[in-house]
């Protein structure tokens, strides 16, 4: 199957008309993008976006040979142009089957917001997945996909605005490694410019111009998924929520909060609440400073489902976000008695390098995804004493080592993600 994206954008467009924001001063040439709307070899179009005829020419295609279009959702964008000649514009009940007269076969997929999904099979068997804005499967991902049934080459969806539902696709195997996942409905909420295409290959996804033309299947062009990133950043510089984003479109995610529990730290509590309450649903949570076994893929015996917190390491090749290193070399500084000049002199610094290269060693040889945030120090004030001095050094060392380990590395400053590896 061929298609082509005679647009890519939200049902406003991108730049929303008259709108003043950053995102839509910047969405210029090919980051200006029309409604999305999907022309499928040429004879079944999926939603409309303003001029279908003249963005089809703009594209090389004519709408002429067109035997039916399919709205995907309720239009609250530009007024609908339905050029001459072109078949009456209509829905599909959810779960209805078509059989096309060109091949094609489409079924509609329910949604859980207002509209309907599209899965579309070609006559070599291609299979692509097609859904409105803001929207994902409703109900257990694995009764829409069907089960047995292979991935899909191709998914359409609004990859940034609702990152769950492509980590719902992959939980139910409708996305799998080599899906080509498209993100469209781009609005002016994504960020302008090269960090859109940032954040979509974090996602494992990637966005075209309007008027591309793409062949179903293709697996070239599917992005390739770091397995270890470092987000490095100052206090609330974004770094937590960077780090979160980058696996929010994944299924089974481990939250490993080293910080614990602080009894009677209210403001501790606070932020420990926001932290949790950010996270997708379905995420679960250890908190623990025994890393080891998490990144070696070990199940330790007082892992277990219960409380308000699941206790649970993560099953082999489950994503892993840790939230901070800053925090779990605090941990092992107090085990090794670091504060005290005394005990580090004797033993302390060299028990605390030796845990240091034993976490490195871990994420050197893991074989799950990984995304750790920590504190990047030392370049402020030189810290009034020699403790203070001493962690501000160990840090740093444990940054650049865990780095050095890491296919992506990045810092964020003021809420931006400054890609400093890959």
């Amino acid at each position: 199957m061929e298609l082509t994206l005679l647009g890519t954008g939200a049902p406003s467009g991108l730049p929303r008309p008259g709108c003043p924001c950053a995102a839509c001063a910047s969405a210029v040439g090919d980051e200006a993008r029309a409604a999305t709307a999907v022309l499928v070899d040429g004879a079944l179009l999926l939603d409309l976006t303003p001029g279908p005829a003249f963005a089809a020419a703009r594209a090389g295609h004519s709408l002429t040979a067109v035997r039916q279009v399919l709205l995907s959702h309720p239009h609250d964008g530009p007024a609908m142009e339905v050029p001459a000649g072109l078949p009456q514009p209509g829905r599909v009940a959810d779960g209805r089957e078509l059989a096309l007269l060109d091949g094609h076969r489409v079924r509609a997929v329910a949604v859980d917001v207002p509209g309907t999904g599209y899965e579309v099979g070609g006559g070599e068997g291609e299979r692509l997945l097609y859904l409105p804005p803001g929207a994902a499967p409703a109900g257990p991902a694995e009764g829409e996909h069907g089960r047995g049934a292979r991935p899909y080459d191709m998914v359409l969806l609004d990859v940034l605005g609702r990152p769950d539902a492509l980590a719902r696709l992959r939980a139910s195997g409708a996305v799998d490694a080599a899906t080509d996942v498209l993100g469209v409905h781009l609005d002016h909420s994504a960020p302008p410019g090269p960090e859109l295409h940032r954040r979509l290959a974090a996602a494992g996804a990637r966005t075209v111009p309007d008027g591309t033309s793409l062949l179903v299947g293709e697996y070239h062009a599917v992005p390739d998924l770091p397995r270890r990133t470092l987000v490095l950043g100052g206090a609330r510089s974004g770094k937590s929520a960077e780090a979160e984003r980058r696996l929010a479109a994944f299924p089974d995610v481990l939250y490993v909060a080293t910080g614990g529990t602080r009894d009677g730290d209210a403001e501790w509590a606070a932020r420990v609440s926001l932290h949790r309450d950010r996270r997708p649903a379905s995420w679960r949570t250890t908190e623990t400073c025994d890393l080891l076994p998490l990144l070696e893929g070990g199940v330790r015996p007082e892992d277990r489902p219960g409380g308000p917190v699941a206790r649970a390491a993560a099953p082999d090749g489950s994503p892993l976000l840790i939230d901070c290193l800053a925090l779990w070399l605090t941990h092992a500084m107090d085990e090794v008695g670091a504060w005290d000049d005394g005990k580090w002199a004797a033993s302390g610094e060299r028990e605390l390098r030796a845990r240091v290269d034993e976490l490195v060693a871990a994420v050197r040889g893991t074989r799950r995804p990984v995304v750790a945030v920590s504190n990047e120090v030392g370049s402020g004030v030189v810290p009034a004493t020699a403790s203070g001095r001493r962690f501000r050094d160990e840090l740093g060392r444990l940054n650049a080592m865990f780095g050095a380990e890491c296919e992506h590395v990045l810092l964020v400053v003021a809420g931006q993600a400054l890609a400093l590896r890959g």
